[in-house]
């Protein structure tokens, strides 16, 4: 878990490709000092590596239990989810901090146990972030492509209740502006409202879970892999999150 500020100790990733085809960027840029003074929690979703403590159980926010964190999958080309989560997220803390936020990460490099999901959202909470966002990417059959966003339904508390949903409708606008398609093969135009997601349900602030795109499709995985396709995201989530904190209703 990450201490509040900005994280300036964040590990670089190491596994980055430089291929992989060009996207079409609708998304403007952050301005210098665009989310100044906000505080953005980013959850690279999963850990650089797992011992027994992932089979601990914790709350899932809805009266059950679940384990504390899961593996997550692995793309065609055999790199991992948390990779690909990670190396995401350190664009996206880039991105944010040049733009005058201070983030505080989940998890802080790619090699190590981090903490589970009911800590992570704990923090948030404590933290009083402005907004939260957890990346992610999909391991679903071959062909199946596109990003979903997801947010905690039916509401538990009242962040979820208005918040949320305006929030992760500003997020599939930004990544459809970045460029990114919404998928067809779950949810519906983009969104995906999920009782099941733990560190949703226990977030007491505006929080969203991206899932970026389907790492077992040989097309897809080829740009979420590419250093352009994860500074393309970062960029569209940036702008998603900079989109919901303007909004009036925000205030």
């Amino acid at each position: 878990m990450g201490d509040a500020g900005q994280r300036r100790d964040a590990a670089a990733p190491s596994r980055l490709s430089s291929g992989g085809p060009a996207l079409v960027n609708n998304a403007a840029p952050l301005g210098a000092g665009a989310l100044s003074g906000k505080k953005i929690f980013v959850d690279p979703g999963h850990n650089g590596a797992n011992d027994a403590s992932i089979n601990k159980q914790v709350p899932t926010g809805r009266g059950g239990t679940k384990p504390c964190q899961t593996t997550g999958t692995t793309s065609v080309n055999g790199v991992p989810e948390h990779t690909f989560n990670y190396a995401v997220a350190y664009k996206l803390y880039q991105v944010l901090t040049a733009a005058g936020a201070q983030v505080m990460l989940s998890r802080n490099d790619d090699t190590s146990v981090a903490s589970c999901i009911d800590a992570r959202a704990e923090a948030a909470n404590t933290w009083g972030a402005d907004a939260a966002v957890s990346i992610h990417a999909d391991g679903s059959a071959p062909g199946n492509r596109g990003f979903h966003v997801n947010l905690s339904s039916p509401p538990l508390n009242p962040s979820q209740q208005t918040a949320s949903p305006t929030y992760a409708k500003a997020m599939v606008s930004a990544l459809t502006s970045g460029g990114f398609t919404p998928a067809t093969y779950i949810g519906s135009g983009g969104l995906y409202p999920r009782s099941d997601l733990a560190g949703l349900n226990l977030s007491t602030v505006p929080s969203v879970l991206v899932e970026a795109g389907n790492l077992k499709d040989a097309a897809e995985a080829k740009v979420l892999e590419s250093a352009d396709g994860q500074q393309r995201l970062a960029d569209a989530i940036a702008a998603g999150i900079a989109a919901y904190l303007a909004a009036p209703q925000t205030k």
